[in-house]
């Protein structure tokens, strides 16, 4: 499979990327700045730009087959769009190209996610730190689920860096559902399962243990 990543230098993207290319698929990553990662592979090509340049996005979008978007943004900003114009950057690069498949990360907090990240979580962190950035993150999801492309998106719990176990839940019923912990490790596992294989083609996963 020829796998576009966006957001590869770090966290979930990073661990989708090592694992990809330990699975024998091709990789793509569109980042900044190169020097930040310190990747060499035989199936690896870097494509230096920004999600919020079309023709850099498009350049990396030519011969793909699925997509996975990972992007994060410093907290807190005044007012966040990254993620929407972003996304919409990413999906008509995907329709001109005919990818269909496309696994975007956002997180707890975002659509029905809301209020399932435990008291400190849901009364303090999230409206003092993070609200601006879930309101983007809405308007992505939003944005996705009107695109009509294979789509799903993965809400990840309380990110470690754990080892890969395999071994999580993907919650889509979050009644009486508090989050927990995940490692970024299984968060790319299953990122990698579901572009390969989707179980949980337009849905929005809680993934937790």
């Amino acid at each position: 499979m020829k796998i576009l990543i966006v957001g590869a230098t770090r966290g979930i993207g990073r661990q989708v990327l090592e694992q990809a290319l330990a699975a024998g698929h091709a990789v793509t990553a569109l980042v900044r700045d190169a020097r930040r990662l310190d990747v060499q592979h035989e199936r690896l090509k870097v494509v230096k730009g920004d999600i919020l340049d079309a023709n850099s996005v498009a350049l990396a979008m030519a011969r793909q087959e699925a997509v996975c978007c990972s992007i994060g943004v410093k907290v807190p900003w005044v007012y966040v769009t990254v993620f929407s114009e972003g996304t919409r950057n990413l999906l008509e690069a995907m329709k001109k190209n005919g990818v269909r498949r496309l696994a975007s990360v956002t997180g707890i907090g975002a659509g029905d996610s809301r209020g399932h990240g435990g008291f400190l979580y849901d009364r303090l962190f999230y409206p003092l730190l993070l609200r601006t950035v879930y309101a983007d993150k809405d308007r992505q999801e939003s944005l996705i689920r009107a695109s009509g492309v294979d789509w799903v998106i993965v809400r990840p719990g309380f990110l470690t860096n754990g080892p890969l176990t395999g071994r999580y839940r993907a919650i889509t019923d979050l009644s009486g559902v508090t989050a927990g912990r995940i490692s970024r490790a299984d968060v790319a596992h299953f990122i990698l399962q579901q572009l390969a294989a989707p179980s949980h083609l337009r849905q929005t996963p809680l993934l937790s243990y």
